[in-house]
């Protein structure tokens, strides 16, 4: 005897005709013939070596046996009708969770609008954020406590993959009194001996900073290097010096009398984007907020 032989439809067949003593009735519930549904009890009872219903001229009643199995039966099939209803609840986003991670600067460019319009639309999906260093970002990704991060391109993407969903184009932030701030864009190469207020070396727009500044031959005069952004707005409204963020982060800083020019010959974005461990499928609930925030950064 090989239980495992047993197939859903010999299970169904084994309920409907315990519940209603009839081949026929238990027929019409599983929408089969009398025939069929009679092969497939005998199936059952072949499998399991054991007469399950004592046949009668009119109807069945369970043996013995077929009432040792029926509460098994019962909960099989119990069992499998929840994971239906839970993968299709979570197909259909009638719950889930999620686990999105980004540093603190990310998140508040990026995700506030698409963060509203998702727990709005989908009120039963739990949306847990965690903002993180960015020492710590790709960490919480491969080590699996967080389901993806919206972040900047991985370099080592040995177990990362990464999908581009916004690039933004770097600008620098001076105080509002600064002849700078009346125009239109600042050429990289007129930073030259400027006072510059720039990330950590950890922060990935340090590099980009002094990558594009290195290609036009112009050393960096950097005059203070900070951890949080908010300084860096501040310092600039002060006059210490220019900070060089994305446009969107830098247009996100509340300190008062700032404002933040576009950076131009060479335009220099920073991407923002996706990552996720390599072959990790995400669920549906995770690939919905994904859509949604593409949405949100293309306008």
């Amino acid at each position: 005897m090989s239980v495992s032989r047993l197939t859903l439809k010999q299970l169904r067949a084994i309920q409907q005709v315990y519940r209603t003593g009839q081949i026929s009735a238990a027929a019409e519930a599983l929408n089969i013939t009398q025939s069929a549904t009679s092969v497939l009890i005998r199936q059952a009872e072949t499998v399991l070596g054991a007469t399950l219903f004592e046949r009668t001229t009119r109807s069945l009643a369970p043996s013995a046996a077929g009432e040792s199995v029926i509460g098994l039966v019962e909960r099989i099939l119990g069992d499998l009708s929840t994971l239906e209803e839970t993968i299709r609840g979570l197909r259909d986003l009638e719950r889930g969770r999620i686990r999105l991670t980004a540093t603190p600067a990310t998140g508040l460019t990026l995700l506030p609008e698409t963060v509203r319009r998702f727990r709005a639309a989908y009120p039963a999906v739990s949306l847990i954020l965690d903002d993180c260093a960015p020492d710590q970002f790709y960490s919480n990704i491969i080590e699996q406590r967080a389901d993806f991060g919206i972040g900047t391109e991985p370099e080592d993407k040995s177990a990362l993959d990464w999908q581009s969903l916004n690039s933004d184009p770097l600008c620098i932030i001076c105080a509002v009194d600064h002849p700078f701030a009346e125009r239109d864009c600042v050429g990289w190469r007129e930073l030259k001996d400027q006072p510059l207020i720039l990330s950590r070396r950890d922060y990935g727009v340090r590099g980009m900073v002094e990558t594009t500044l290195a290609k036009l031959n112009i050393r960096a005069r950097v005059v203070a290097e900070v951890g949080f952004l908010g300084s860096a707005a501040w310092m600039s409204a002060c006059g210490i010096g220019f900070a060089i963020l994305p446009g969107r982060l830098a247009r996100a800083q509340p300190a008062p009398g700032i404002r933040s020019v576009p950076l131009v010959d060479p335009v220099v974005a920073r991407d923002a984007g996706l990552v996720k461990r390599r072959r990790h499928t995400l669920s549906h609930s995770a690939e919905r907020f994904i859509e949604m925030l593409a949405e949100d950064l293309q306008e």
